[in-house]
């Protein structure tokens, strides 16, 4: 057995143990056979020499992430101790680059690796499809490169759209107009352009049509040009659907396309525009196809646990490839 102590020098201690030991008990959970003890800013570790030189160099690059970055969460702790590529991105500064400042003047950047792949491959693609679960911020991201453009003047409108899949209810049975009735489908939308721009100035962006959100089935007839266009739950277009939309980008648009295959709420799973598009249109020349994974859910911890835990119920249930066949 070897006993170190690190020394903690340009960082405060509470922000790398976090809240209530909240950081340093995730890093003891990574690091079971190392013994951590955090006294001030002294951290002692007991274990085998191999497994402290580990925790050691993982310890600094946790120190030198939060230098560069000036945040520290469970998630970023997760990645920098366990995923290589992530930890060889943050050394090269990859996640420096501000995608856009948000209304409260908080840099918004690319935090995982498919982020920040989604960031790339956005300045050489007109198309793009990403797949992957619920909280790996896909919609997120892509909001941010479009408010960019939009402020940058490299496109004239952002075009944010959903299909309205009805889940157990009629939209004729919901209360309102048809803007009431389906605002609640768009609400996820909204909420991510007033975290990027002010109030009034969304509002006066939507009113003269610079930023238009919509259901799905408002796009048919439309040829959208000069524009960011943006189909959110993707996965639940029918094939008709997504093709229809496909054929809507004009001259000087991107489009971008979020979805999570494994979400598909269509009565057939094989309706899923989603899973055609990204089985034919992948390979082919400014497309590109991004797959996000648990290691990009920035959402509670407890997000990740859950979504492996339905995956390993999917696989493990009988009657699964009947259901896939359907």
């Amino acid at each position: 057995m070897t006993e170190t102590v690190i020394y903690l020098e340009d960082i405060d201690p509470i922000i790398l143990f976090g809240s209530n030991n909240i950081l340093l008990d995730k890093i003891r959970s990574l690091f079971p056979r190392v013994k951590i003890v955090a006294r001030g800013n002294e951290v002692k570790c007991i274990g085998e020499e191999g497994e402290i030189e580990i925790f050691s160099e993982r310890l600094n690059e946790v120190i030198d992430y939060y230098r560069k970055y000036h945040r520290l969460d469970e998630d970023d702790i997760e990645r920098l101790f366990s995923d290589e590529e992530h930890i060889r991105k943050a050394a090269e500064g990859s996640f420096e680059e501000v995608i856009v400042y948000g209304t409260n003047g908080k840099p918004i950047r690319a935090r995982t690796i498919h982020q920040l792949q989604l960031v790339k491959d956005y300045l050489n693609n007109d198309l793009i499809i990403a797949d992957g679960p619920a909280g790996t911020g896909k919609t997120y991201t892509s909001i941010a490169l479009a408010v960019r453009a939009l402020r940058n003047r490299e496109v004239k409108k952002i075009v944010l759209t959903r299909p309205a899949v009805e889940a157990g209810e009629r939209l004729g049975f919901l209360p309102g107009d048809m803007k009431e009735k389906l605002d609640p489908y768009l609400q996820p939308l909204y909420d991510a352009l007033h975290d990027m721009i002010p109030y009034k100035r969304l509002e006066t962006w939507i009113e003269d049509g610079t930023v238009q959100i919509a259901p799905l089935a408002y796009m048919r007839g439309r040829t959208l040009e000069n524009a960011i266009v943006i189909l959110d739950e993707a996965q639940n277009a029918t094939v008709s659907q997504l093709k229809m939309f496909l054929t809507r980008m004009g001259l000087c648009s991107k489009f971008i396309m979020t979805g999570d295959t494994t979400q598909i709420d269509l009565p057939k799973k094989n309706e899923s525009g989603l899973l055609q598009a990204i089985r034919i249109l992948a390979g082919i020349e400014g497309i590109s196809v991004i797959r996000f994974d648990e290691r990009d859910i920035v959402r509670h911890r407890l997000v990740k646990m859950i979504i492996r835990a339905y995956e390993e119920n999917e696989k493990n249930s009988p009657g699964k490839e009947d259901e896939n066949k359907q």
